[in-house]
């Protein structure tokens, strides 16, 4: 009985501790822009759609992977999906081109640029772009596997709190 109250009042400590630690620092707040010229590719080739899906799935796993690390808190990221580039041909670009074969492939990849403007105002400047450089590991892959390989590796790298870092 004696072990259990020891144990019950250890657990209660450390539950009190992580909730007094999470209450004094918030987490990042993250926005996810698209920039202008990648607006007009997207209305024009890609589709508007799938942009517009990618930069969720940005703004998602850069909550998800800071929310997990704990990095960059009480700092707002501004980021901005500069360019992504398919691996297979998008909807859009097969409705437009009807003879597209979803079979066709090539590299792809994204580019993402943004700031983190901490509590204290100071700005760091964040970037982060990746571009297959062999066109025989597109071949098995997704329409978008290679710009979100760059969102996830972008995501990771701020995690790590190595945001400033470009490739």
């Amino acid at each position: 009985m004696r072990t259990w109250a020891i144990v019950t009042a250890t657990l209660f400590a450390t539950a009190t501790l992580f909730a007094t630690a999470g209450a004094l620092a918030t987490p990042a707040s993250v926005s996810v822009s698209i920039a202008p010229e990648l607006q007009v590719k997207a209305a024009r080739t890609l589709g508007t759609r799938d942009v517009n899906l990618l930069a969720d799935q940005l703004r998602a796993r850069v909550e998800q992977r800071l929310a997990r690390t704990g990095a960059y808190q009480d700092t707002r990221l501004e980021l901005v999906l500069v360019d992504v580039q398919p691996n297979r041909p998008t909807f859009k670009q097969m409705s437009d081109k009807p003879g597209l074969s979803f079979e066709s492939f090539g590299v792809g990849g994204a580019r993402i640029e943004g700031r983190a403007v901490g509590a204290d105002g100071v700005e760091t400047a964040l970037g982060y772009s990746y571009y297959e450089p062999d066109i025989r590991q597109a071949a098995m892959r997704g329409t978008w596997s290679d710009a979100e390989w760059t969102i996830d590796r972008f995501a990771y790298r701020l995690g790590r709190g190595e945001g400033g870092v470009r490739r």
